[in-house]
């Protein structure tokens, strides 16, 4: 690697830590930096990696204004079996961020341009001030002032950290008038917010078998619930082989984690509307309120650029262990699933996460012939046995059904097409039915299908 736009090198930890962090800040992409590496990408190492950690964590807080916690991560690294220290630097929401000692002028801002950290020019620091993201939910007063945080102290103390007397200002759950804001509101043991997970018999929301809400209270205890109940639903198939045990699951729980996580962390509260949770016979959505973060594309959404939403409360899962480092979600997710799975709209971002093909197809391969059961993803009565009662339908076959209505000349691979299932589960369900008696065939190939009603 050698320093661009997003890395930055130094050999030791000096004066100049801050600006660079600022200028990350200030930067649509974020970046960085790297110290115990030269600027020629040789690698020297650090001497006392754990206290300047330490060292950066206390001076980017004190040093840097706006407040950038939430907005950082430092970790420490292995290169050329050296000690290295690594600062992840997202792009922060209330630019522009400067030097606190020199405030918002061109002293004090800066702005990455190259693989350099320049000084912002007066026109633009006030652009970007004019700009500046005003109505946050750290800024928002709670419409509650008695409030209480047990659930949080909890948590704290269960990741062996404990809670102050300060630890509502550490925490930036006070305002600029030294009142609770709503992100206090949030982690409190009592609120308003509720996050609801649906589950669904079939492939649409006409069925609903299953309805969970999960809130007034700390929306960390609500998270953790939700991932909970997601990992209990979330089914494991085993198959014997001659050579080994494989277990496959229906959704990759490290994506479903991340997503649920990514979720509840970047969704807009101030329309107070949570994110929810779907399950449905052959997916599961996920829907939070929020779009493509501004000066962000949706490539470099995908590349895992990050612009938190609510740094004040990714600080807080970060504390938690909750989130990884910066920007590590989305590249987490696209390990397992498709860009084609992320669909933005004006105001919300909807995950829709398939079942494992490995699983429908197995389920399908192995259970059709001998009639053995199979549920839905989630078990119990969402699809009924596979081969079924002569006159039951799984969920599946119907959908088959009723694409065949609508057109009867449907070939099987354009029914996988339109199920986005493979051909020869199309094939299976086909056959199914044949042999339910609900359809015949007319005429070969070249013929059509009849509905036996």
């Amino acid at each position: 690697m050698i320093e661009s736009n997003r890395i930055e090198y130094k050999q030791e930890l000096t004066d100049s830590l801050e600006k660079e962090v600022t200028a990350f800040l200030n930067y649509k992409e974020g970046g960085v930096i790297y110290i115990g590496i030269t600027k020629t990408g040789r690698t020297v190492g650090v001497i006392d990696s754990d206290g300047d950690q330490l060292k950066i964590k206390d001076r980017l807080k004190n040093n840097i204004a706006s407040s950038c916690l939430g907005l950082f991560d430092v970790v420490s690294e292995k290169k050329d079996n050296l000690n290295i220290i690594k600062i992840i630097v997202a792009s922060g929401s209330e630019k522009p961020y400067f030097l606190r000692k020199y405030g918002m002028t061109e002293k004090g801002s800066f702005i990455r341009i190259g693989a350099a950290s320049e000084p912002m020019p007066q026109k633009m620091i006030d652009t970007l001030f004019s700009k500046r993201t005003r109505n946050s939910i750290g800024k928002i007063k709670s419409n509650h002032q008695n409030l209480s945080f047990e659930q949080l102290k909890i948590y704290y103390e269960a990741v062996s950290k404990k809670l102050n007397d300060k630890f509502a200002a550490n925490l930036e759950l006070l305002n600029a008038d030294e009142h609770y804001n709503y992100v206090a509101y949030l982690m409190s043991d009592k609120n308003s917010n509720s996050i609801k997970l649906a589950k669904y018999s079939g492939l649409n929301r006409v069925n609903l078998i299953e309805n969970n809400e999960y809130g007034y209270e700390s929306l960390i205890k609500a998270t953790k619930q939700v991932l909970d109940k997601l990992n209990v639903e979330n089914k494991t198939l085993t198959r014997i082989t001659a050579k080994e045990r494989i277990e496959i699951r229906f959704w990759d729980p490290i994506a479903l984690r991340e997503a649920v996580i990514n979720a509840i962390v970047h969704n807009d509260y101030t329309n107070e509307v949570p994110p929810k949770f779907e399950i449905f016979d052959d997916r599961i959505e996920i829907t939070s309120t929020c779009s493509l973060p501004d000066g962000l594309s949706l490539e470099e959404f995908f590349q895992g650029f990050s612009i938190p939403r609510n740094k004040e409360i990714m600080r807080i899962y970060k504390d938690l262990d909750l989130v990884e480092q910066l920007g590590s979600g989305i590249p987490r997710i696209l390990e397992s699933y498709s860009k084609e799975c992320f669909k933005f709209t004006e105001h919300f971002l909807r995950m829709s996460f398939p079942i494992h093909k490995e699983i429908e197809d197995s389920l399908i391969n192995d259970e059709v012939k001998k009639g053995g059961p199979m549920g839905g993803p989630m078990g119990g009565p969402m699809g009924g046995p596979i081969g079924g009662p002569i006159n039951r339908l799984t969920y599946r076959q119907v959908e088959v059904l009723s694409l065949l209505r609508e057109s009867n000349t449907l070939s099987k691979r354009e029914l996988g097409k339109l199920l986005n299932i493979n051909v020869s589960a199309a094939q299976a369900h086909i056959d199914l039915l044949k042999e339910k008696g609900y359809i015949k065939r007319i005429g070969g190939t070249r013929g059509y299908w009849e509905i036996i009603e």
